[in-house]
């Protein structure tokens, strides 16, 4: 038998777990081309697991136990700069993470922005995250969430989506059967992408918006330039050394919702890079620690 046969004979298993309870995020896809599902899991160096060619969206739910007791709960945007998702370090881990400490979770796995699958690429994303929360708003009783202690999450790309919902929650992008409000409670932005200026990440910005994007689109997309006052508060890490998406998107952010006047903490660290995940090996302070202080005094009002 191979060395490695056991080791990637568990990482194989784990990937078809994690996909088998995947459930669709709706009966049927608004704004969808009829194509072939080409998705893919890869799991690369570190056990990192990455979902390419995502054109069926999906989630799964984390929750912390079923007795009762009403949870806050939190949607997770993993990143992949709106081309590939890393659903394990950037999902699933921190979903596991949270209900350690008494939170429920979301995963969720949003469309991929391409042409060939959606009649208007620049919303796909968009649309499946605020169905994401309106699935958690319906359905609260039935999963144990406390319904007025939702929050987003997201990392890099994802980051710029969870902040899109944020700002373009009213916005609203998708059928509902039943009027609710697609407005995060809070949001948690790990290393984030949040303009689509030149500040930005040009990668994400021609994925999401193509190459020859108008300005309407880059001012619509463009988060920090969309906060106003009853934005919601905002946990935001970054590092100073990230050279995938400069630091200068987290501190345009963070001084856009202090300069309305919304709660907003941010966390830099020094060293770390980019894609850290939940764990900066180049720092003792780790932000999954000061993020829980953070949602104690926010959720305890």
């Amino acid at each position: 038998m191979p060395k490695y046969f056991p080791l990637l004979l568990s990482l194989l298993l784990t990937t078809a777990t994690l996909t088998a309870q995947y459930q669709p995020l709706y009966k049927t896809i608004p704004n969808q081309k009829t194509v072939i599902n080409r998705e893919s899991d890869t799991v690369i160096d570190k056990g990192i697991l990455i979902v390419r060619n995502i054109s069926e969206p999906a989630y799964r739910y984390f929750r912390v136990k079923e007795d009762g007791v009403k949870r806050p709960c939190v949607i997770i945007c993993p990143g992949g700069g709106y081309s590939i998702a890393a659903a394990g370090h950037e999902g699933t881990d921190v979903a596991r993470y949270l209900n350690s400490i008494g939170i429920n979770a979301l995963v969720l796995k949003y469309r991929m922005p391409n042409d060939a699958n959606q009649p208007d690429k620049t919303i796909a994303p968009l649309q499946d995250v605020q169905r994401a929360m309106y699935l958690a708003r319906t359905n609260a009783a039935a999963w144990g969430i406390h319904a007025g202690k939702i929050g987003v999450m997201g990392f890099s790309a994802g980051a710029h989506l969870a902040a899109s919902l944020a700002t373009h929650y009213a916005d609203v992008k998708i059928p509902m059967e039943q009027t609710v409000s697609l407005r995060p409670d809070f949001q948690v932005l790990l290393y984030p992408v949040i303009s689509m200026t030149d500040i930005g990440h040009r990668g994400s910005r021609d994925n999401l918006l193509g190459k020859t994007p108008t300005e309407t689109q880059i001012r619509y997309y463009s988060n920090e330039q969309q906060v106003n006052s009853v934005s919601p508060p905002a946990f935001i890490v970054h590092a100073n050394d990230d050279k995938v998406v400069p630091v200068q998107n987290a501190l345009i952010y963070y001084k856009a919702l202090r300069d309305q006047k919304v709660e907003a903490k941010l966390l830099l660290f020094d060293k770390g890079g980019h894609g850290f995940g939940m764990q900066n090996p180049e720092e003792k302070v780790q932000w999954p620690e000061q993020m829980k202080i953070w949602l104690e005094m926010v959720l305890n009002r």
